[in-house]
C-alpha cells in the first residue's frame, strides 16, 4: 500500500544491528560479523552504521578488535527514534492506498490512519531494550 507505513532495508538494518549490539552490551562487534549474522550486505550496513554513529547511537572502534559499541543505553532508546532517524520523521500525508484524490469520507482512511497511529505508538514505547530481548540469534 502505497504511502502506508513502510519500515525500509537501511531501517531495518538499523534496528536489527542495534538489537544485536545491546544483547552483547559492552562488547564491540564488526560491521562484518554484524552483517554476517544478519545475512546483509556490509556496504549497506556500513552506511547504515556511519549514520547512526553520527547520530550518536553507537561508537566506532578502530583496528583489528574493532568495530562498533552502543553509546546509548538501550532502556532509554525507543524503536521509533531509530527509525526517524534513518528513514525520517514518520508522517501519513498520502492515501494509504495510493490514490491520488483520497477522499475524507474513504471507508478505509479512518481505519488505516488508526491502524498506522497503532504502529507508530508501539514503536515509540518499544525500548531497543525490550526489542533486543525478543531477538533471536542463529549460530
Amino acid at each position: 500500500m502505497a504511502g502506508f507505513f513502510h519500515v525500509s532495508d537501511a531501517a531495518s538494518l538499523a534496528l536489527h544491528a542495534l538489537a544485536l549490539l545491546a544483547k552483547d552490551k559492552d562488547q564491540t562487534i564488526s560491521a562484518k560479523v554484524l552483517a554476517q549474522t544478519m545475512g546483509v550486505s556490509l556496504t549497506h550496513l556500513a552506511k547504515v552504521m556511519q549514520r547512526l554513529e553520527h547520530a550518536g547511537y553507537v561508537q566506532s572502534k578502530r583496528g583489528p578488535a574493532g568495530g562498533f559499541v552502543l553509546k546509548k543505553k538501550a532502556a532509554v532508546i525507543s524503536l521509533r527514534e531509530i527509525y526517524e532517524t534513518i528513514a525520517g520523521s514518520i508522517k501519513t500525508t498520502r492515501c494509504p492506498l495510493g490514490i491520488p484524490q483520497c477522499k475524507a469520507e474513504c471507508p478505509l482512511r479512518r481505519t488505516l490512519y488508526r491502524a498506522e497511529a497503532d504502529i507508530v505508538r508501539e514503536l515509540a514505547r518499544t525500548t531497543l531494550a525490550d526489542f533486543a530481548g525478543t531477538l533471536k540469534i542463529k549460530s
